[in-house]
């Protein structure tokens, strides 16, 4: 079968480990099943497992890719829940299995015609979501829904900062912030992508690290570093940052004095579980709310897709379909 993988590591040059062609079929353990890939999309994790993050030289090569829409063996229509954990080992949430990973950072991913998954990571497509967008959905948009809905503590009508508008959650923060009736305030360096933001649905777009008018009940962060001062300059007293990620660096100034003076909390998120994934999809069936995609490729071209993440020009979700 054809399939997309990380061939080896190189930290300065990621995509110099990217290679497509002919893969055996994936091995099907005990429990586990086929699904026939109809859309998978591509995440930043897939630009970092080309660097050599979150999976071992030992494991190369590997097929890549987390997220998937297909057909199952007995024809349903099915999304994959991309983290591979123990439910009972987390309390319930699998994502707080300390053995947990990602599909791809243990086994072959998505980036081919056919995946193999634990039967239980499999959750019904519902009729009105497409397998593009579906395909979006377990890891960028299952992120800012458990952000937004289970770790920021707000009520609909709060003021939430979305730093770093154009990514994949960021433009799925600003999509169902807005479905759910939050007041959403984005940023970007872009002033294209500032505009793109507004009329995605957010209320207001600043520059990045501009003074806002007035602070706001919580950040949504995934940039890190970059942002990092500006978060916390922009909360009202006892407001709290969600971070589910740091791509411009992990390792910023704490400014402790700022966090216990105002009294902020600092709450980190990892992805979402299976239960929050079907009710993800729920919430878009009924609310009408979908995905952004920058562009769809057939996986043939997924390098292309793969140097449009990487040089950040792109706003929403890059669909690649076998």
């Amino acid at each position: 079968m054809y399939a997309v993988t990380a061939a080896r590591f190189d930290s300065d040059n990621p995509l110099a480990g990217l290679e497509a062609g002919d893969r055996p079929e994936p091995a099907v353990p005990d429990g586990w099943t086929t699904v026939a890939v109809r859309a998978t999309s591509l995440n930043h994790h897939d630009v970092w497992t080309l660097r050599g993050v979150g999976t071992t030289e030992d494991r190369l090569p590997i097929v890549l890719g987390c997220d998937a829409a297909g057909v199952d063996e007995d024809g349903n229509e099915v999304v994959v829940h991309a983290v591979i954990g123990d439910p009972g080992a987390g309390g319930g949430d699998e994502t707080r299995d300390p053995r947990r990973s990602l599909l791809s950072e243990v086994y072959d991913g998505t980036f081919a015609e056919r995946v193999a998954v634990p039967r239980r990571n499999l959750v019904p497509k519902p009729s009105s979501i497409s397998f593009g967008e579906a395909a979006c959905l377990p890891t960028a948009w299952l992120t800012a829904y458990r952000m937004l809905f289970d770790k920021s503590g707000l009520e609909p009508g709060a003021t939430v900062l979305v730093q770093g508008a154009g990514g994949g959650v960021a433009t799925a923060l600003i999509q169902l912030g807005r479905a759910a009736g939050y007041r959403i305030w984005a940023t970007s360096r872009d002033e294209a992508k500032r505009e793109r933001a507004e009329r995605l649905g957010a209320d207001r777009a600043f520059p990045a690290g501009e003074r806002l008018p007035e602070r706001v009940d919580a950040v949504m962060e995934t940039v890190g570093q970059a942002t990092w001062s500006h978060s916390l300059r922009s909360l009202r007293p006892g407001g709290r940052i969600v971070i589910a990620g740091a791509t411009s660096g992990p390792a910023p100034s704490a400014e402790l004095n700022r966090v216990f003076f105002t009294q902020l909390s600092v709450v980190g998120s990892t992805m979402g579980s299976r239960d929050q994934l079907e009710r993800l999809l729920r919430f878009l069936d009924v609310t009408g709310a979908r995905p952004t995609i920058d562009r769809t490729l057939p996986l043939t071209e997924a390098n292309a897709g793969f140097e449009a993440m990487h040089s950040g020009e792109l706003f929403g979700k890059i669909v690649f379909t076998p």
